[in-house]
């Protein structure tokens, strides 16, 4: 009998699935990496490993640049992986201008976890979302959970407010600021305090980090439409590996929270329904705009556009006139 990978190599594309279903892990990695893709195949595989998803537990890892979430992500890890757990890290980059692949290459931080097999960290370029998320992130998410992985990091790029968009993909997210960042307090309102559902305070042994634990838990007060579940503020120093046993049980209080009061199922119901909007609205834009690109169309509206006949909201509305008749 051949070997796994032998056997794999051998395979259809269509193995790829279930390969990934049995444990290979480079069946995992090109799975993902015909999610990025988007090859023709990569929709098969998806529909092969959807039945297998919905194990996982998906955190959030979000942030400003620079806040030390990948070294905090490799402590984590590390600390779950002591409990029997396997891990899933997927470490958002930006994404080259060049090769279209991701550039920072945040395993880099991570090198003492990449011999643990029962860790798989892949890095993912944002390939132009401004929501500090790659647009297959989601696929790639699910893949690992139907490879088995029972928590799966999604470490964003770190651009600001626009990290919004992790809670598209995460169950719980944590957001991980740092003292010293300036204003402060312009750091982690509009947007990132909304997303919270747990403050990290990262290198606290940094002048300033009581200071900023405070301002987070008087804007924390001060916001006006508090739940059931109050964030908690947790202080860590992660390259000493300080606070993060803490920091892991109070997120685990609040995956219990949110999994006992049905909320669990409300978040995962909506991310449902936006990642079929998504996929409709990613495959009417790809096929309208491969329409008119094929045959010339494109050029000739720039053209009258350029020209003032016309303008870019008429040539949209035609368009969508013309291929949903």
């Amino acid at each position: 009998m051949l070997p796994p990978v032998l056997c794999f190599e051998r395979g259809r594309d269509m193995d790829i699935a279930e390969e990934v279903l049995n444990g290979n892990r480079l069946a995992l990695s090109r799975a993902i990496t015909s999610i990025e893709n988007e090859d023709e195949k990569s929709t098969e595989i998806m529909k092969r490993l959807y039945p297998h998803t919905g194990h996982a537990f998906v955190l959030g890892v979000t942030g400003p640049p620079g806040a030390g979430k990948s070294t905090l992500t490799d402590k984590m890890a590390r600390e779950y992986r002591k409990r029997g757990m396997t891990v899933g890290i997927i470490a958002i980059d930006p994404t080259s201008p060049f090769s279209g692949g991701a550039i920072l290459g945040d395993r880099i931080r991570m090198n003492g976890l990449t011999l643990d097999e029962g860790v798989f960290i892949r890095s993912m370029g944002t390939r132009g979302s401004l929501g500090g998320l790659s647009h297959k992130t989601a696929d790639a998410v699910k893949a690992m959970d139907a490879f088995g992985k029972d928590i799966i990091f999604v470490e964003t790029v770190g651009v600001g407010q626009s990290e919004v968009d992790i809670v598209k993909a995460a169950d719980t997210t944590m957001v991980v600021l740092i003292p010293g960042m300036g204003d402060d307090i312009q750091a982690i309102k509009a947007g990132i305090l909304e997303i919270g559902d747990v403050f990290t305070v990262n290198k606290a042994d940094h002048d300033g980090a009581d200071k900023l634990v405070r301002e987070i838990n008087m804007m924390l007060d001060l916001d006006g439409v508090m739940k059931d579940w109050r964030p908690p503020v947790e202080k860590v120093i992660a390259n000493q590996n300080i606070g993060v046993k803490e920091l892991i049980a109070q997120i685990e209080k609040h995956y219990d929270y949110i999994k006992s009061n049905g909320i669990l199922a409300e978040r995962r119901t909506k991310r449902t329904k936006d990642e079929i909007l998504d996929i409709l609205g990613s495959r009417i834009g790809s096929y309208i705009t491969q329409k008119i690109v094929d045959d010339g169309r494109l050029d000739d509206y720039v053209e009258q556009i350029k020209a003032r006949k016309t303008d870019p909201y008429t040539v949209v509305g035609n368009v969508l006139d013309e291929m949903l008749k």
